[in-house]
């Protein structure tokens, strides 16, 4: 009986909590897409990196893959060139905060101001409004949600599954693994362009891209994949 109510008060406590973190649950947070069509969304945070992202550019070329790039705004100002290669390449450029701080540590506002600045500076640089936003490390709260619907920024996360944790660098094999051997149609797959040694993402991606696209996958934007399911 002790077991039971402790268990209950635990569950009690989560519902409570003001933050939420890689959990599906709210209809205005995007995870997946349900759709019959054999369609998958391709996304990378914490870039552009300068050595590593012109790699996975180069990749998704040859396979004729769009991809989104959930962009910091401080890291579009340092390379610049990168962020406008995205957008003439067909990419999707999004935004992930101008310097990646968790809402569970930072104050709202100055998170949404954050956002607000990466909104600028990559329109200031490509041109592009982003439309869609990835809050860092999942975390979000209904005053987060609620600014950005009023910003007409859609939140979009990741399907649970296929979190590749390639920043962890956990070896090119549980990277492919990780992907190919739970893909499901409409899919958002979460792998990172951050800082540092990316290598391990790119050699994965040599590998998946070509088995999905034999597999009769399509490769495109978020925004894309949200729009052809809604039709």
């Amino acid at each position: 009986m002790f077991r039971k109510v402790m268990l209950l008060m635990f569950c009690l406590l989560l519902c409570c909590t003001t933050a939420s973190a890689a959990a599906p649950g709210s209809d205005e947070v995007v995870w997946n897409v349900q759709t019959d069509q054999k369609l998958i969304a391709l996304t990378f945070d914490d870039g552009p990196n300068p050595v590593y992202t012109p790699q996975i550019l180069d990749i998704l070329r040859d396979y004729q893959a769009k991809g989104t790039f959930f962009v910091l705004g401080k890291r579009v100002q340092l390379f610049p060139a990168i962020a406008i290669r995205e957008v003439n390449e067909g990419h999707e450029i999004a935004n992930h905060t101008f310097d990646h701080h968790y809402l569970k540590n930072y104050p709202p506002d100055r998170l949404i101001q954050e956002i607000r600045q990466t909104q600028e500076v990559i329109f200031d640089i490509t041109e592009q409004m982003p439309n869609v936003f990835r809050p860092p490390g999942g975390f979000y709260n209904d005053t987060l949600l609620h600014s950005m619907k009023e910003d007409k920024l859609t939140v979009v996360m990741w399907s649970w599954y296929m979190d590749t944790k390639d920043w962890r660098k956990p070896g090119v094999d549980k990277i492919v693994q990780q992907v190919l051997g739970n893909v499901h149609n409409g899919d958002i797959v979460l792998f990172h362009d951050l800082e540092g040694d990316c290598t391990q993402t790119v050699e994965a991606l040599k590998r998946i891209l070509p088995e999905l696209k034999s597999r009769g996958y399509q490769f495109v934007t978020v925004s894309d994949l949200i729009a052809k399911t809604r039709k």
